[in-house]
């Protein structure tokens, strides 16, 4: 079965490793090389690097629908296979494999369409997540269904932590997935439109804190935004990172995000809607990643601040 893999960031570069220690794959499609840093030096995709890495062929461009159609097709793959690759697809590029195009989505569909699946799923509290593979159609992840993998979400997994894990998941379903079609078993079932829930591309401004959440939805925030973009709030006119919070009990009462106390001893803390959260891991502006404990040596925050814009 001759493959072609699409994909860019970390999680392709995952799936692709898996996938082609099964299925060799022919080629690896990514996007251009980006400059990045003071200097604007070109920086490759991780799928480009793991296919390098792995010796298959790479094929770039800024829009594979645009300027690469006759490449796809001169490779006359049965399957395409795409992961994180975050380009839409055309009619004409979709009818060029002969089976399907299959993506590997990070969530349980029709739960979470769109492109941060697995940050939201934290930050909702959600209990269970995990991954769809499906065929790809001109709708943003609306396919019919091949098969999905179920995983529950730790109690203190990071958004970070959950997407090493689905992109090994990730990875087995695929491989999963396309024997499924060699072996002429793939049925492909309808998504429920009624049970569809899409989720927003993140941003960085999106992790500044409310601090009018219960202590349950404010560690769901915090965990899901790390590692990136970071949850964070204002403190001494610069931007204090959040990475963990724990609930605690506190004798004195604030409105939302007042600082109930800030010492060596009690650490960090801070009213929030159902109580009293202490911020344990957390990091300065242009300082370093620390406990509370340890940043409140030498740095004095008076009990009664309110902390945030």
């Amino acid at each position: 079965m001759k493959i072609v893999f699409m994909g860019t960031p970390d999680f392709s570069a995952v799936v692709l490793e898996k996938l082609n220690s099964v299925y060799p794959v022919s080629a690896v499609v990514t996007g251009l090389d980006k400059p990045v840093g003071r200097g604007y030096q070109l920086k490759p995709s991780p799928a480009k690097v793991k296919a390098e890495e792995l010796g298959i062929p790479v094929l770039q461009y800024e829009k594979v629908s645009r300027e690469g159609l006759d490449d796809i097709r001169a490779l006359e793959p049965d399957v395409i296979v795409t992961a994180a690759f975050g380009q839409i697809l055309s009619t004409a590029f979709l009818e060029i494999p002969k089976f399907a195009v299959l993506n590997v989505h990070a969530s349980l569909l029709p739960a979470y369409r769109g492109s941060s699946p697995i940050q939201w799923s934290i930050i909702n509290g959600d209990e269970y997540t995990g991954i769809t593979i499906m065929k790809t159609v001109k709708a943003v992840d609306a396919g019919d269904i091949l098969l999905q993998k179920r995983t529950k979400i730790g109690e203190k997994e990071t958004a970070g932590e959950l997407f090493d894990r689905l992109a090994i998941l990730g990875g087995e379903a695929i491989v999963e997935a396309l024997k499924l079609v060699e072996d002429g078993r793939a049925q492909f079932v309808p998504q429920d439109e009624s049970k569809v829930s899409h989720c927003s591309m993140i941003a960085k401004e999106d992790g500044e804190i409310s601090f009018d959440k219960t202590a349950k939805e404010l560690d769901c925030f915090v965990r899901g935004m790390s590692p990136w973009p970071s949850a964070y709030t204002q403190v001494f006119d610069k931007k204090l990172k959040v990475f963990a919070i724990q609930k605690v009990e506190c004798e004195r009462c604030g409105k939302a995000g007042e600082v109930l106390a800030a010492n060596e001893k009690q650490g960090l803390i801070v009213q929030v809607k159902d109580g009293a959260v202490r911020l344990s891991d957390i990091q300065l502006e242009g300082g370093k990643r620390m406990n509370d404990a340890d940043f409140l040596r030498g740095r004095k925050i008076e009990t009664g601040t309110v902390l945030g814009r």
